[in-house]
C-alpha cells in the first residue's frame, strides 16, 4: 500500500495528466451525459411526421439537459442513408436517430444493405403510435372506401398511389390495401412523404396512405379528401373517419410507430438515461396535446420492452411483404 502511495505522488509531480492513472477506470468512464450538443438524424425530408415529432422531442430534451439537440435531415434510399450515418457514429449517445416503422419495413425487403439492420442500431425510446389514413385527390370520384374499391376494380392499374419510398410504410400499406381489396394499383415512390403528399395534392397521383401529420393539413385545406382510417375500428385519433376494415376491405389494418435509436453498443446506463428523459416528456400534458393534434398518441416503452424490437419487427414485415407481393428491392 505504501509503495502505491509513493508511486502516485511521483506521477502527480511529474504530470497533471497522470492523475487519471490513479483514478479507478469505471469512475473515469462515467462522464456526465450529455457532455456536448446532440445531433439527431432524421433520415427523411423535412415536413413528415417523424421530422415533426423528432423536433418536438429534441426541443424538450434540450431544455431538460441544457444542451442543443439539433435535428439533421439526411434523406435518401428510403431512410437508409441517414441510418447508415448513425451506425458508424460513436455509441456514446451524442448522435441519435429519429425513425419510423418504415425502417423495419424497408429493411425487410432490401436484398442488400451495408449494415445489419436488426443489430447495427438499437431502440432507446418509442415516441408515438397511430393509425394511418387513406386520402385521395378531389378529382377521384369515389366518396367512400367502397366506391374507391369499385372504381379500382373497374379500372385495373389506372390508379396510382404515392409513397415515401420503396419498402416504406406507405408502400406496404398501399400494397396490403390493394391485396386485401383485390385490386391492382400502381406504386409511385417519392423521396419522402412530404413530396408524395405534394404530388397527391397536385393530382400527380390519386391515392396516398400516410399519417395524419402528413395528410391532415392538406385535408383541412380542402386539397385532399380523407376516406378512411387504417385501424380495425374507428379511431378517436381520427374522428369522423370510418375504419377501412369496416368500409369494404374486411381485415385490413396498418398502424405506425415513431421511435428514437442510437448506434449499437450504447452502454445500458446511457440508454436508460435517454429512455427515462423521453418517457418523462411523453407523460407531460404538453406533449400529449401536441401528439393528439397530429393524430398520434404517446407510446412510452421501457428498455426491457425495447429489447429485440427490431428483430421482431423486421421478421413481421418480411411476412407482410410476402402477403403484399413486394419483391426484394
Amino acid at each position: 500500500m505504501k509503495a502505491h502511495r509513493i508511486s502516485c505522488r511521483t506521477l502527480v509531480a511529474a504530470s497533471v495528466g497522470a492523475i487519471g492513472a490513479c483514478v479507478a477506470p469505471d469512475v473515469a468512464a462515467q462522464a456526465a451525459y450529455p457532455s456536448k450538443n446532440i445531433q439527431m438524424i432524421v433520415p427523411y425530408t423535412a415536413g413528415g411526421s417523424i421530422d415533426l415529432f423528432s423536433r418536438a422531442i429534441a426541443q424538450r430534451l434540450g431544455e431538460a439537459w441544457g444542451r442543443n439537440v439539433v435535428v439533421d435531415n439526411r434523406p435518401g434510399a428510403s431512410g437508409m442513408i441517414g441510418t447508415e450515418i448513425v451506425t458508424k457514429a460513436e455509441p456514446d449517445g451524442h448522435m441519435l436517430l429519429g425513425h419510423t416503422s418504415s425502417y423495419p419495413a424497408t429493411a425487410a425487403v432490401r436484398a442488400k444493405l451495408p449494415f445489419d439492420p436488426a443489430r447495427a442500431i438499437v431502440p432507446v425510446a418509442m415516441l408515438a403510435k397511430a393509425p394511418m389514413l387513406l386520402a385521395v385527390h378531389p378529382s377521384v370520384p369515389a366518396k367512400s372506401i367502397r366506391e374507391l374499391v369499385d372504381l379500382a376494380k373497374k379500372n385495373p392499374g389506372k390508379l396510382n398511389y404515392g409513397s415515401s419510398g420503396a419498402g416504406g410504410n406507405n408502400h406496404f400499406s398501399g400494397s396490403l390495401f390493394a391485396a386485401a381489396a383485390g385490386v391492382k394499383m400502381v406504386h409511385v415512390p417519392y423521396k419522402g412523404i412530404s413530396m408524395a403528399t405534394t404530388a397527391l395534392a397536385s393530382g400527380e397521383v390519386e391515392i396516398v396512405i400516410a399519417s395524419s401529420a402528413a395528410l391532415m393539413p392538406q385535408v383541412k385545406a380542402g386539397r385532399l379528401r380523407a376516406l378512411g382510417a387504417t385501424s380495425l375500428q374507428p379511431s378517436p385519433l381520427l374522428p369522423g373517419l370510418p375504419a377501412i376494415a369496416q368500409s369494404g376491405v374486411p381485415g385490413y389494418s396498418y398502424e405506425l410507430w415513431w421511435g428514437m435509436f442510437a448506434p449499437a453498443r450504447l452502454p445500458a446506463d446511457r440508454l436508460a438515461t435517454i429512455n427515462a428523459a423521453v418517457n418523462k416528456i411523453l407523460a407531460s400534458d404538453g406533449m400529449k396535446k401536441f401528439l393528439s393534434n397530429e393524430g398520434a398518441e404517446p407510446w412510452p416503452l421501457t428498455p426491457a420492452q425495447l429489447d429485440g424490437l427490431l428483430v421482431r419487427e423486421i421478421d413481421r414485415y418480411k411476412k407482410a411483404a410476402q402477403v403484399a407481393g413486394i419483391p426484394p428491392q
